[in-house]
């Protein structure tokens, strides 16, 4: 029954074994407790820290991971306050957490205040999928900039194309490429803000500092006379946070950061689903388990 439902929704279960969708839903919890209670108790050196939204609105859970076990360890809290992060801190314990020599996580003060506070010996490095985010949003930024600013049919190219604009060119099907390739080609700024964003991501391929600076240095220089404000913005978030993102140049700290962003998809997943959403628990349990090799 839980291997069925790792893969299937409790309803069709439900529906295809003649049993009560309640039923079906209990039989997984155990399933779970059961995966749960046979894992070894964490003992993480590099942490993944991560919110998802539970409800619509600003209902936050915050996710944190074993980047290097690959798996959830805890999902908790109220919100993705200070407080809310010291619970998990709290759960693992004063000696666990200072062997944390690594915590990844996006630019928000709540996680980095706590964990600097629990787990003094962690290393703070910035997420690049999630500061990648940031940039996409200051990319939407121009787009919506450049619709109020044209008129008439010269906003015709860029209409209906937030998803053509944002995704990577190799997500895009063949519509989609020939879209972005009429839109980059129909209005220079766009294009020039999506050139600009393609080529941040090289970031994250230094292995020294000194020349991931340079690189920044660069790219922020050429925001020069472009106006785009959103960008300026940008460069200077990443400027004050600088530390946690340098970090990743150094070996030691060349840590899986796509496993965040692979949890974070199938969360996404099981809550399209509807795997009983309203019944946190369960949510739990579906989050903590979902990485784990069925038994």
């Amino acid at each position: 029954m839980g291997r069925r439902c790792r893969s299937a929704t409790v309803k069709d279960i439900a529906e295809e074994l003649h049993l009560d969708w309640e039923t079906v839903k209990e039989l997984d919890k155990q399933y779970m407790r059961a995966q749960l209670a046979r894992t070894p108790t964490p003992g993480p050196k590099v942490i993944g820290i991560d919110e998802i939204s539970i409800r619509k609105g600003h209902d936050y859970r915050i996710v944190v991971s074993d980047l290097l076990q690959g798996r959830a360890i805890w999902f908790g809290g109220q919100d993705r306050k200070q407080a809310s992060m010291k619970q998990f801190y709290d759960w693992l314990g004063e000696k666990r957490a200072k062997r944390i020599r690594l915590a990844v996580m996006d630019m928000w003060k709540a996680f980095y205040n706590a964990t600097k506070q629990a787990a003094p010996n962690a290393a703070i490095l910035y997420d690049k999928f999630h500061v990648m985010r940031h940039l996409g949003e200051a990319l939407d930024e121009v787009r919506k900039a450049e619709y109020a600013r044209l008129k008439g049919q010269d906003r015709k190219f860029i209409k209906g194309q937030k998803y053509t604009l944002l995704s990577r060119r190799e997500n895009l099907s063949l519509k989609g490429r020939r879209a972005l390739k009429t839109l980059l080609a129909a209005n220079k700024r766009l294009n020039t803000a999506y050139m600009l964003k393609e080529s941040f991501g090289q970031l994250w391929s230094y292995e020294r500092e000194g020349w991931a600076r340079r690189f920044f240095e660069n790219w922020r220089a050429s925001l020069k006379w472009q106006r785009l404000k959103p960008y300026e913005e940008f460069a200077e978030m990443i400027d004050r946070h600088w530390d946690g993102i340098a970090a990743y140049c150094k070996p030691e700290n060349k840590v899986p950061l796509g496993f965040v962003e692979g949890l974070n998809n199938k969360i996404r997943v099981i809550q399209r689903r509807a795997y009983g959403l309203r019944d946190e628990e369960y949510l739990r349990l579906k989050v903590l388990t979902c990485m784990l090799p069925a038994p």
